[in-house]
């Protein structure tokens, strides 16, 4: 017997070195294959790009794991405790790997099994750090194995803080949120020092399996895991037994938070600052580098910009009648299904489609679209509401696209059962619920508009369309278009850099040049179509007088406009042909808002910009627009107060703010920015741009309109605002009779500053050095005495201001300025006029009854360009052609001798 018990012990003996040999073979060879767990020390998680508005509002987030990193310093107890209690009550005291509770595991796992329940783990904190850093999520032994063996060393290289501050910053909670930070914003609204217990309890649910505790589609089954944490924080002493009630007691108000934009009016701009933060960064800073992104955004002015737009779109678009429902739905189809499956732009509402299903003598009936509910699925409740007659009288039948339809004295005229329309709601007085429902049409038309601060080209608004849901296209900064009328100011600048004046007269009258070979004559035209004789240059302007500005481009030269186009932004290679003179190139709205920018801030280039500052993860700025250095500006104010006070007790000098340089580069004439500010104030308050007067603050601005009348345009500002519209289809076709942007785009520029600057004191715009304002009449430009209508005070350049012994300061053809070359005068070089001659009889005489009117006369019976005539040295003579002497040769965009002339460009640009 002792034989066999010998026998048997050695065996077990042998089997034990066996096994314990085996499997320390299997942990030398699982020890040789583990990763590398040091790299933790320097970990960084991807943690999403946050972007804010000028004011700290948050606006956007870009990420593919939405991350919030916090130190553990930073996270509440409450929360700590909360996951502790839920997921590894010993992380303190064990070294890893929690013996105890693989014991308990086991047991509760053969009740599991015996009962057909889910088995448990036993993983601990560090155990789960390990597997989600380093290892996969295969359910085999070697993998269990593993992260046992990364536990152990984990411990001892990183400190239980360390380990845990990893964990909750890593771990996936649901929804899209990777981090206990994320998913109290996404779940909750709330920072972690805002949650509640409940809150914080429920968080500690989601880690073992996020999508089976969903707070909507799960919701019995989330909150008695949720009670089940708050049970196991109390066992342990973290919460009281009252806390622990009050919080079982409490609902699971849970509002899952929108991925992406995070403010409705802000779509384009915030896909602005991504494409630019793409093009710098690259994707991997981008969506995971924890970028803190400092826009210039004004939320308040967004709002009023996108909104103002909208509502400029829809009244153009009414004004066109009704084009039909959208869709009707066959018989027998089920609305609320049909209504569902639609789309609805979640930045038009609160627009929703509905179903006409009774059409009465004053009345529509319609089935509303059902409404989505947070798990996504719609509801179940029928919604129906009424449409008076009365919000439908403006859908008179659209004929051609062109014409209105008679008015409809009955709903059956525009809607038929089975239609399906949009529609909006009207509210009463409390604005609480909706009182009835106003038939609406999405408009075809599209449009844009930009608003930035002149003096730093920081760009406060910008919507680029009607909708974002409905199209991501950007017109403010993708949409190269026609800029019409709107272009006619850098001409007019050009012309006052070259010595003109704004009461220098230029001849309004029929123009007409041979293009040379079988081009044929070029014939550009006033929008009404009638002509005005000699103006001055401030008439031109205020009421877009094309054939004045095409015979200021000829003058100045186009070579001159293209490079004036240029040095203000407005396009890199305008080509130098007349026809450009009148808006016919190219160009974006946020290029021509960054060039009235120009104008307005004295001449100062501005680049336009929508971040102000980027920082990274650690908070270190790694990109500032305004780089400009202030070592004052980190002056303690209260200190040097008191510095102040102790140098001169009884009369401290004032401490004043630190100044700052002004780099911007000078790219336009001070002066002749504020003649043309004067002018286009003037086309605000006698011009085409009449719609802005209603503001009742000093304001300049430009209409613009393209050939046929494809786009309208308005861009205007005050001293401290520039705003610009634009508003035309994306496949370009008129806009309609009449649709200029003094009736499509001027409206909506009006509303918009009636509403951002309106209620504000008003600011005049500042007279620069080297300008001397005389009175002087506002039609004809001569020097005027005393007050009374037409008379205004026009801004000159010191010496050019019009003299007594003048009947008409700067008259005959262009007011006798001499021709300088571009080479000849520097960039802001004021020119001086030489006073100019009394025009000859005859010469404002109406020129309307003699259209065929073929050019200018010179001494010697030359024919000029210009189209009357004019006394002997009335212009100078020096490199016009055909004004005597040799022949020049004949400059692009020119005709020169015999009819041969240079490529003037396709169209005739801008109208009015």
């Amino acid at each position: 017997m002792l034989k066999v018990l010998s026998i048997v012990a050695a065996v077990i003996l042998v089997l034990l070195t066996g096994g314990l040999m085996a499997g320390g073979y299997m942990v030398w060879r699982l020890n040789q294959d583990l990763p590398d767990y040091t790299k933790l020390a320097n970990y960084e998680p991807p943690v999403m790009t946050r972007v804010h508005a000028g004011d700290g509002e948050l606006i956007g987030e870009f990420a593919r794991e939405r991350r919030l990193y916090v130190p553990i310093s930073a996270i509440p107890p409450r929360v700590v405790e909360a996951f502790l209690a839920a997921e590894d009550k010993n992380f303190y005291s064990h070294g890893g790997v929690d013996a105890t509770g693989i014991v308990r595991a086991m047991i509760d796992n053969i009740s599991n099994v015996m009962n057909d329940r889910r088995l448990v783990g036993a993983s601990t904190i560090t155990q789960q750090v390990a597997k989600n850093f380093l290892l996969s999520s295969d359910v085999t032994f070697d993998r269990k194995l593993k992260e046992a063996l990364i536990a152990f060393r984990l411990e001892q290289a990183f400190s239980k803080d360390r380990i845990l501050e990893l964990y909750l910053n890593e771990i996936y909670l649901g929804i899209g949120a990777y981090g206990v930070a994320a998913a109290a914003l996404n779940y909750f609204g709330k920072s972690l020092d805002e949650l509640t217990i409940a809150e914080a309890a429920y968080l500690a649910t989601l880690p073992k399996a996020p999508n089976n505790y969903h707070p909507y589609r799960f919701r019995e089954r989330a909150i008695a895991r949720r009670n089940w944490v708050i049970a196991r924080m109390a066992e342990e002493r973290f919460i009281t037994q009252y806390e622990a009630a009050e919080a079982r007691a409490s609902d699971l108000d849970v509002s899952i938070r929108a991925r992406g934009v995070q403010m409705r009016d802000a779509n384009y701009f915030v896909e602005q600052v991504r494409r630019e933060l793409l093009a710098i960064y690259g994707e991997e800073k981008l969506y995971g580098g924890g970028l803190s992104v400092r826009t210039t955004i004004d939320t308040r002015l967004q709002e009023i910009v996108a909104s103002e737009l909208r509502e400029g779109l829809i009244a153009y678009d009414r004004r066109y009648g009704w084009r039909g429902p959208v869709r009707t739905l066959e018989e027998g189809e089920n609305w609320q299904e049909a209504l569902a499956a639609m789309p609805v732009p979640s930045d038009m509402e609160p627009w929703t489609l509905a179903t006409v299903l009774a059409v009465k003598a004053d009345e529509i009936e319609v089935g509303l679209r059902p409404l989505r509910q947070p798990d996504g699925k719609f509801s179940t409740e029928v919604m129906r509401a009424k449409v008076p007659f009365s919000t439908m009288r403006w859908a008179r039948k659209n004929v051609n696209e062109v014409y209105l339809g008679p008015e409809i004295s009955r709903p059956s005229e525009v809607v038929s059962v089975g239609d399906v329309i949009w529609v909006s709601p009207v509210f009463g007085d409390e604005k609480k619920n909706a009182t009835h429902y106003a038939l609406e049409q999405m408009p075809a038309v599209n449009g844009a508009a930009v608003a930035m601060d002149p003096h730093t080209g920081r760009v406060l608004a910008m919507q680029g369309g009607l909708s974002f849901g409905m199209s991501e296209f950007n017109r403010a900064v993708q949409a190269l278009r026609q800029p019409g009328s709107s272009f006619k100011p850098f001409v007019y600048a050009a012309a006052l850099d070259k010595g003109f004046t704004p009461s220098s007269l230029v001849l309004d009258a029929p123009f007409v040049l041979d293009q040379g070979g079988d081009l044929g004559l070029w014939k550009p035209e006033n929008y009404e179509r009638k002509f005005h004789g000699p103006s001055t240059l401030r008439f031109g302007l205020e009421h877009s007088r094309n054939l004045m500005t095409v015979r200021l481009a000829q003058y100045v030269g186009p070579e001159t406009v293209s490079a004036y186009a240029r040095r203000y932004g407005i396009a890199d290679n305008m080509p130098p042909v007349l026809s450009m003179s009148l808006g016919a190139g190219e160009t974006t709205l946020m290029r021509m808002v960054g060039a009235y920018a120009i104008l307005d801030n004295g001449g100062k280039r501005v680049t336009p910009t929508l971040v102000d500052r980027v920082q990274d993860r650690f908070g270190r700025t790694v990109f500032r627009k305004d780089e400009r250095s202030c070592s004052a500006c980190t002056q303690d104010w209260e200190e040097a107060l008191a510095e102040a006070a102790r140098r001169n007790p009884a009369n401290p000098e004032p401490v004043m703010p630190p100044e700052l340089p002004d780099n911007r580069e000078q790219v336009g004439n001070p002066q002749t920015a504020y003649q043309v500010t004067s002018m286009l104030e003037g086309a605000v308050l006698r011009g085409t741009g009449g719609a802005a007067r209603k503001v009742g603050v000093p304001l300049a601005g430009k209409t613009g309109t393209t050939n046929d009348g494809k786009d309208a345009w308005f861009i205007g500002y005050s001293p401290n605002l520039v705003v610009g519209i634009y508003i035309g289809f994306d496949e370009p076709r008129p806009l309609g009779r009449a649709e200029t942007g003094g009736r499509a785009a001027a409206p909506v520029f009006a509303n918009i500053m009636q509403r951002a600057i309106g209620n504000k004191p008003a600011v005049p715009f500042r007279v620069p050095p080297g300008i001397s304002l005389v009175k002087v009449n506002a039609k004809t430009g001569k020097l005027a005495d005393g007050e009374g209508s037409g008379i205004i005070l026009e801004a000159f350049k010191q010496g050019t201001e019009p003299q007594l012994s003048s009947s008409a300061p700067g008259v005959s053809l262009f007011g006798n300025v001499p021709l300088v070359a571009d080479e000849e005068i520097g960039a802001f070089e004021e020119a001086v006029l030489d006073g100019g001659e009394d025009l000859p009889p005859g010469m404002m005489d109406p020129v309307n009854d003699n259209p065929q009117a073929d050019g200018l006369r010179g001494p010697d019976g030359a024919t000029l360009p210009f189209g009357v005539a004019i006394p002997e040295g009335g212009v100078p003579t020096e490199r016009i052609p055909g004004a005597g002497g040799e022949e020049p040769e004949p400059r692009r965009g020119l005709a020169a001798g015999g009819g041969q002339g240079g490529d003037i460009g396709e169209g005739t640009g801008g109208l009015y």
